[in-house]
């Protein structure tokens, strides 16, 4: 049996999610285990290194699957290119350890949030950026960071209802970039909660616009209550950006 790792690129405005739900096929997890299964003639399950949510991207999902198949990775990347949607590219196939595990294996990930802001939205990046119209203090939003990288728990930062589950996680940086109109910020942690990226950048932008005060986010923190913190913000300006084993 070969284990099969995949590194994924994808648009995901017209689909659900990356999570299979049911027979449906408008996931990215379902459209490309349709074309596994075909390509195998095996029924494929594939194991993502996490879920991203309706209408979020990635720049580099990574998965893995088993395969008794014995075509070659080149053969694989090929047959994957020519019959998954145009937005869906599987950039990389690369048989793997046994014992390689896509999200239990996964030491860091990183998402960009990115944003539009400017007065008017531009027509040609909505699909992949937010749009802010009010002007953001870049400044203050840094500062906001501060409280947020290093080790926490982010109740107050998740939709997750679990309390069984633990909600502590490490915030190695958070990296916030503005050029003409664009305004990026970067994640970078060793795992993120349910909505937990988007969460963040939403309080980052009450921050930046005014409405929520920088040095809040501790007693946000300390507090343990989702409904102090900021909005989710919208899902478009959402981009799985890197995956580390």
């Amino acid at each position: 049996m070969r284990n099969i790792k995949l590194v994924i690129q994808y648009d995901g405005s017209k689909y659900r999610g990356w999570q299979k739900l049911g027979d449906s096929d408008k996931t990215i997890q379902g459209k490309l285990e349709n074309v596994l299964s075909e390509m195998t003639k095996e029924k494929i399950e594939l194991i993502g290194s996490g879920r991203t949510d309706a209408g979020v991207h990635a720049f580099k999902q990574v998965a893995n699957f088993h395969t008794e198949s014995e075509m070659s990775e080149e053969d694989m990347l090929d047959y994957l290119y020519r019959y998954l949607p145009q937005d869906i590219v599987v950039t990389e196939v690369k048989e793997v350890d046994e014992k390689f595990h896509s999200r239990y294996h996964a030491k860091g990930k990183k998402y960009l949030y990115r944003i539009w802001n400017a007065k008017r939205h531009n027509p040609f990046l909505r699909k992949y950026c937010t749009h802010v119209p009010e002007p953001l203090d870049i400044n203050l939003m840094r500062k906001a960071t501060k409280h947020l990288v290093g080790e926490h728990d982010f109740s107050s930062f998740t939709s997750l209802k679990s309390k069984n589950k633990s909600k502590v996680r490490e915030i190695f940086s958070i990296e916030i970039q503005k050029e003409n109109e664009i305004v990026e910020i970067m994640f970078y942690g060793d795992g993120f909660l349910y909505n937990m990226a988007r969460i963040m950048a939403g309080t980052l932008i009450e921050v930046g616009a005014g409405r929520m005060n920088a040095d809040s986010i501790p007693e946000i923190l300390a507090k343990k209550d989702r409904s102090l913190a900021g909005p989710k913000a919208p899902c478009s300006g959402l981009i799985l950006y890197d995956v580390e084993y």
